[in-house]
């Protein structure tokens, strides 16, 4: 199924922006990056693995061999990428009441866009200008982004216990071992296929 790999759903969004607004754009970008508080709710959202937006100058577009036409664009474009757990209400959901004033600074300039509030333009707006993906290669496909973050915690914690407990006695070694179990119960589990998600009809 396209957008689908194992847990992890992808989004790509491509939505036009008037050439001019896209310095306006870059700026809201960099105001972002200086001042990431206004992406606080969005780095929460453990259903998320990445989220991308980048601007693509309407000059900006690779050629691959000089017969190739140039294209004549009127617009920028930005492109919004993102892969995440959950279906794509969820997601949706979860992105507007996480970050309604980060969404609405990044998209602001886009042609159409409606606001992050109400949900129902939001999902209109993204359903609308969603391209497939038709290839989704993913790394750990039963893996969801919080089984990613226990088992980089459980390594990193595994790998300190190992240096440490070189030299303890048995019964020490025993001790240390329970702590280490009981202080990592949280991380550890396995990883199975997720169960199917109900998808937005298109």
């Amino acid at each position: 199924m396209s957008n689908i790999a194992g847990k992890a759903y992808a989004m790509n969004v491509i939505t036009p922006i008037p050439w001019w607004k896209a310095i306006w754009q870059h700026a809201a970008f960099k105001f972002v990056v200086r001042f990431p508080s206004n992406l606080k709710g969005l780095i929460n959202l453990s259903l998320i693995h990445y989220a991308r937006w980048t601007i693509i100058g309407r000059n900006s577009f690779p050629h691959l061999a000089p017969s190739q036409p140039k294209e004549d664009l009127h617009y920028s474009y930005m492109m919004f990428e993102s892969n995440f757990n959950g279906s794509w209400d969820q997601y949706i959901d979860s992105f507007s009441f996480a970050i309604p004033e980060g969404l609405d600074l990044f998209w602001r300039f886009n042609i159409g866009y409606p606001k992050s509030i109400p949900l129902h333009g939001f999902y209109n707006y993204i359903r609308f200008n969603q391209i497939e993906t038709d290839h989704f290669y993913n790394a750990y496909p039963c893996a969801s982004s919080n089984d990613v973050k226990s088992a980089t915690h459980l390594y990193d914690n595994l790998k300190d216990f190992t240096e440490t407990s070189l030299e303890l006695s048995d019964e020490d070694f025993e001790q240390a071992y329970n702590a280490l179990l009981l202080d990592n119960q949280q991380y550890l589990g396995c990883m199975e296929a997720g169960p199917s998600l109900s998808l937005k009809e298109y």
